[in-house]
């Protein structure tokens, strides 16, 4: 029997697409902040804390845009790229 045969495949309807939403939504919203001159990070760490988009700043729209994905689905995005990079430094 072919080896490709006996492999698994995973199928995934739209969480590929939630994530890249929400990976361009931070990296839209981390320019925003840091053009602006706050701490991204702290701002970041603020709303996904709290839910209060006062957190982010208007500017660019990213206060609009924040508020399209869950903060769920942010922190998802986050951990994920986190673990993604530990696994990479990793192998090294």
């Amino acid at each position: 029997m072919d080896e490709a045969q006996d492999k698994t495949v995973l199928f995934q309807v739209g969480a590929e697409e939630s994530e890249n939403k929400a990976r361009k939504i931070l990296l839209a919203v981390y320019g925003a902040l840091k053009e602006k001159g706050y701490n991204p990070l702290n701002q970041l760490v603020g709303y996904l804390l709290s839910g209060d988009p006062a957190f982010i700043t208007n500017h660019l729209n990213a206060r609009s845009l924040i508020r399209q994905v869950e903060r769920d689905e942010l922190l998802e995005e986050l951990v994920s790229s986190y673990l993604q990079q530990a696994d990479e430094d990793e192998g090294e």
